[in-house]
C-alpha cells in the first residue's frame, strides 16, 4: 500500500465548476475558457454562473444581487475586529467567519444553499474591507454592497474606472482552481456538515500559508530584494543555481506550461504600471525571462503568483494584504465546492495513514 504524499493522484469529489489540463494550459468555469470570462463577464455574473451552472439573465442577477446585499456585518462584529492587535489579516478573517458561524443558522437546505452563499460573499467583502481599514486605523463599517467589488475598492480611495476594472478581473481569475488547499480543507470541514462560514474559516487557515496563498506577496518582496533588473542575473546565479532555493512565483503543482491566468494578469500589471513602480515591472519582467532560459526544459514556468502582486500593488494595496485579496477572491469557489459536494455526494472525508512505527510493546516498571 502507497502513500500518495500530498494528495496529488487523489481524487475526492466530482466536479462540473471548473476543468483544469495542466499539460495544454487550459482553465476553465463550467466550460467557458477562463480569459473569455474574464473578457466579458462581470465578478457578479460569474459567482452566478459558478453557483447556478448558468449565465443570469437581468432579473436573476438582481435576485443574486439581493442576497450579496444581505451580507452586513453585526456590530458585535465590528466591536471584535476592533480589539485584533496588529497581525496576519488571514488569522483575523478567520476568527470573523467563525465568529459569524455562532448565531447563524445556516442549516445544509438545497432550497437556501446558494441565497445562504450569496449573503456570505457580501459578508466576506465587508469581513476583507473591515480587517483592512482596522489595520490602517480607520472607522470600520458596511460597505455599499451593490456592486460590492467597487464598494470595496472605495475604501482604499482607488476608484479609477481601469481599476475597479482590473481589480474586478483579478477577482475573476482567482475565483476557483478546482480543490487546492484551502479548498480542500473547507470540503474536509463542510463533509462533517458543519456550516458554510465554519467552513470558510477552515479554508482562511490553509490559504494563508507561503506555499498557497501567500506566495504572491513572497513573490513581490523577492523582486523589492533584487531591486533592479540589472541585478537580475546575480541574484538568480546566488540564490537559484548556487544555493539551490525555490524561486517564488515559478511552478505548479498542476500546470505544466504556461499558466492560462497569467497573460492577463501580465497584461493588466503592465497597463496599470506607473513610473514610481516602473524599476520593480522591470525587474520581474527580467527575472521572468532569466527563470524561463533556464527552467524551460523542466516544465517549469511562471504561476499566477508571479504577477498578481504586481498588479495588486498598482492598485493601491500593500504586500500584506495581497493573500487577503486572494482569499477575498476565492470565496466564492470554495462555497460552490462545498455546495456542489454536499448536494451531489456528501461523504464524511476521513482518509487513513499506513503505521510504519513500533510493533506491540508493553510497559515495565
Amino acid at each position: 500500500m502507497d502513500v500518495d504524499l500530498g494528495l496529488e493522484n487523489t481524487y475526492i469529489k466530482h466536479t462540473k465548476l471548473t476543468y483544469i489540463d495542466g499539460e495544454l494550459g487550459v482553465l476553465r468555469y463550467r466550460g467557458y475558457d477562463i480569459n473569455d470570462v474574464v473578457n466579458n463577464l462581470s465578478f457578479m455574473e460569474t459567482a452566478y454562473l459558478m453557483l447556478y451552472g448558468r449565465i443570469p439573465d437581468s432579473k436573476e442577477l438582481k435576485l443574486f444581487s439581493s442576497y450579496i446585499g444581505d451580507g452586513k456585518l453585526p456590530e458585535r462584529i465590528f466591536s471584535m475586529i476592533d480589539t485584533f492587535p496588529e497581525g496576519d489579516p488571514l488569522s483575523m478573517a478567520s476568527s470573523v467567519f467563525a465568529a459569524l458561524a455562532i448565531d447563524n443558522n445556516m442549516k445544509w437546505s438545497i432550497d437556501e444553499n446558494k441565497r445562504n452563499a450569496g449573503r456570505i460573499i457580501g459578508l466576506s467583502f465587508n469581513v476583507f474591507a473591515n480587517i483592512y481599514l482596522h489595520i490602517k486605523g480607520k472607522k470600520l463599517y458596511n460597505i455599499d454592497l451593490g456592486d460590492p467589488v467597487s464598494g470595496f475598492l472605495r475604501v482604499t480611495n482607488n476608484m479609477d474606472p481601469k481599476n475597479v476594472k482590473a481589480f474586478e478581473a483579478a477577482m475573476i481569475l482567482y475565483m476557483d482552481h478546482e480543490i487546492p488547499a484551502s479548498t480542500t480543507a473547507a470540503l474536509v470541514t463542510a463533509s462533517t456538515l458543519s456550516d458554510m462560514l465554519s467552513s470558510l474559516s477552515s479554508a482562511m487557515n490553509a490559504l494563508k500559508g507561503p506555499l498557497h496563498g501567500g506566495a504572491a506577496e513572497n513573490a513581490f518582496l523577492e523582486f523589492l530584494d533584487i531591486g533592479s533588473p540589472e541585478n537580475v542575473k546575480p541574484w538568480f546565479n546566488e540564490h537559484i543555481i548556487k544555493n539551490r532555493e525555490r524561486l517564488i512565483g515559478f511552478g505548479h503543482r498542476v500546470y505544466k506550461t504556461y499558466d492560462p491566468r497569467i497573460k492577463k494578469f501580465r497584461e493588466l500589471s503592465m497597463s496599470l504600471c506607473d513610473e514610481k513602480n516602473r524599476i520593480i515591472l522591470d525587474t520581474a519582467l527580467e527575472l521572468e525571462r532569466v527563470a524561463l532560459d533556464y527552467f524551460r526544459e523542466k516544465k517549469i514556468y511562471p504561476n499566477t503568483d508571479f504577477f498578481s502582486g504586481l498588479l495588486f500593488n498598482e492598485l493601491g494595496f500593500e504586500h500584506w494584504f495581497f493573500t487577503s485579496l486572494f482569499a477575498l477572491s476565492r470565496v466564492t469557489g470554495i462555497l460552490a465546492h462545498i455546495i456542489e459536494y454536499n448536494e451531489n455526494e456528501q461523504r464524511l472525508i476521513r482518509p487513513r495513514a499506513i503505521y510504519n512505527g513500533d510493533g506491540e510493546r508493553f510497559i515495565k516498571r
